[in-house]
């Protein structure tokens, strides 16, 4: 959460300083600041609540020149969003931005005021400043400061420094929450992500777990964990940059429904030939480990979860080896016993999420057989820490909740749970070639656009909502109250249909609007009986239904008609209708689709 970014150059840096905030502000956007070294050294710094465009026009009308500076757009962990809680934040010398939780900073906070600093903020990030400015005057150089620092602070986080005393320096430390350095022509660049930073560079080299990187306009020194020298690989991206462009449509989430055929074709493109999964869609010497697989331990949070959840399913049924999943946060802090050969893998959009992360370093110790991860950002430190990876390619995703990397997530996790049982001899070429109908599929759901946002119009003056599914619509069901209630900021839940008797009964009446993903597959009878048990108790459905399923409009009942699609792949394409609800749900509330409240797009904090 947060975004960061940092400039030295002979230019003057702030507008690129706040055009990768703009890149940035799905991370975070509750207040934005940036600070400048001007000639002769001055420190001079602006800051303001709200969006990236209320520091924009501010900075129209007093521009900030100078040639080194950083900036920040804030998710709030540590204080109200204000102006004063705003990032940078100073000390004397010293300014510092940080993303991530500083756990230690009250001890911090309070030996630092008995030596007479002065805090005038809520946050844990302040303490940085402090503990910096105090440790300058026992260091030869920002950089030792910084290392010095480091040894004292608990928790994750990504920080850079500025220095009145060194005016074309930037130092930049990584701890748990990810960090790139951008190399131009006599210039370089810091960013929590290469996207804030691709209209000005291509060329990126990603800071590792403890890293502490002295950053001038003409040089770089990287220092490990153990404040030895080190070089890092220097990265060219072939992200387009342009992905930070709504291309014509209203929102991200709008044009990132849509972008969802070609991504899928994309994320299938050469991972799939003659009935196969090619070996190499999960990296080198996948075969030989996939092979010898017993068991699946699947970690992940959030939308991702729920594509595990699905994914569950898929091993079990297709692959015949058992299948858990668990939420990251939860993982970490019970006792697990690993099963034998046990394969774990964490999905993440991002690739940085705190809690999978985590969970991944805990792991390893703990017996399992390899480690895969399903994930979107090449470079980042789930692909780098484990043992294989299948890369997403569903391009920069920008809205926060999520959408194309969830189909695309599920797309993967079927690759996987059909490469399984392909290396250990079960027949899956006739599941494998229906995957390159999916994206067509996907194309002619998108095509109930029209009237969903019709019937969006019923959710107008609605506070809650129930989602019903079974078997792999389960999870589904859970997606889609998921994006409900975070972009319409309607309470929506989500059951097992056969839950339905067991407790959930007692919400039903005329105000509560049930929806229901209903494909036409052997559980489809049951799902009717349980419709039927809504309907006895006046409540309104909404059902998304196979066009063979029998079910027709009746009063307290809207079906919107699904085209027939392969059982395989109907968790896939029955998720796009729900995303279509809740976007155009959102609209009609008039809530902030692209960046809800209180929420941020990747969430590198605990």
């Amino acid at each position: 959460m947060c975004g960061i970014v940092g400039a030295v150059a002979q230019r003057d840096v702030v507008d690129i300083l706040v055009e990768g905030l703009r890149r940035l502000e799905y991370r975070g956007y509750d207040s934005a600041g940036v600070a400048v070294m001007q000639a002769g050294g001055e420190l001079r710094q602006t800051k303001r609540l709200g969006k990236v465009s209320e520091l924009a026009a501010a900075l129209s009308t007093q521009p900030l020149p100078g040639g080194t500076g950083i900036a920040h757009t804030r998710w709030a962990t540590h204080g109200e969003p204000s102006e004063v809680n705003a990032h940078p934040h100073t000390s004397g010398s010293v300014a510092v931005v940080h993303n991530g939780i500083i756990e230690n900073h009250q001890t911090l906070r309070n030996g630092l005021k008995s030596k007479g600093y002065q805090f005038v903020s809520q946050t844990d990030t302040e303490v940085i400043a402090h503990l910096i400015a105090d440790l300058r005057s026992q260091h030869g150089s920002l950089v030792e400061a910084v290392q010095a620092a480091r040894k004292l602070l608990e928790g994750a986080y990504g920080t850079a420094v500025m220095d009145t005393n060194e005016p074309e320096t930037i130092v930049v430390a990584r701890s748990g929450a990810p960090l790139v350095i951008g190399y131009g022509i006599g210039e370089h660049f810091v960013a929590s992500d290469q996207l804030a930073l691709l209209p000005v560079t291509r060329r990126f080299q990603y800071l590792e777990e403890g890293d502490v990187a002295e950053v001038k306009r003409t040089s770089v020194r990287i220092f490990d964990l153990n404040d030895e020298r080190v070089e890092r690989e220097i990265v060219e991206s072939t992200v387009n940059h342009d992905a930070g462009d709504k291309a014509g449509y209203r929102h991200f989430m709008l044009k990132e429904i849509h972008e969802q055929p070609d991504s899928l074709r994309a994320t299938l493109e050469g991972r799939i030939n003659a009935g196969r999964v090619v070996a190499e869609a999960f990296g080198a010497g996948s075969i030989d480990i996939l092979r010898d697989i017993q068991a699946v331990q699947i970690i992940a949070c959030g939308t991702s979860y729920h594509a595990g959840m699905v994914a569950r399913y898929w091993f079990e049924e297709i692959a015949g080896i058992p299948c858990q999943v668990e939420i990251a946060s939860e993982f970490r802090y019970r006792k697990s016993v690993v099963l034998p050969n046990s394969l774990l893998v964490t999905i993440s959009q991002s690739g940085e999420t705190a809690d999978t992360l985590a969970a991944l370093r805990l792991a390893k110790d703990l017996g399992y057989a390899a480690s895969l991860t399903i994930c979107n950002a090449p470079g980042s430190s789930l692909v780098r820490e484990s043992d294989l990876a299948y890369m997403m390619r569903a391009g920069v995703e920008i809205g926060v909740a999520s959408t194309k990397a969830f189909t695309v997530q599920l797309t993967g996790l079927l690759l996987l749970t059909m490469s399984i049982a392909q290396e250990q001899g079960k027949h899956v070429k006739p599941l494998v070639e229906l995957m390159a109908k999916l994206p067509t599929l996907v194309e002619q759901a998108l095509q109930l656009s029209s009237s969903i946002e019709e019937l969006a119009e019923d959710f107008a003056h609605k506070h809650h909502a129930l989602f019903l599914g079974r078997g792999t619509q389960y999870p589904i069901a859970m997606e889609g109250a998921l994006k409900l209630k975070e972009i319409s900021y309607i309470h929506a839940e989500a059951y097992a249909a056969g839950e339905l008797k067991h407790g959930p009964l007692a919400l039903i009446d005329e105000d509560m609007p049930v929806i229901v993903v209903a494909p036409n597959n052997d559980l489809l009878e049951k799902l009717k009986s349980n419709m039927e048990e809504v309907r006895a108790r006046g409540g309104q459905l909404y059902v998304f239904a196979d066009e063979n399923a029998n079910m027709e409009p009746e009063p307290g009942i809207q079906v919107i008609t699904m085209q027939t699609v392969p059982d395989l792949l109907a968790p896939v394409v029955y998720t796009i209708p729900l995303q279509l609800l809740s976007y155009y749900v959102a609209l009609i509330k008039g809530t902030d689709v692209d960046q809800p409240r209180n929420l941020a797009k990747s969430v590198t904090v605990e």
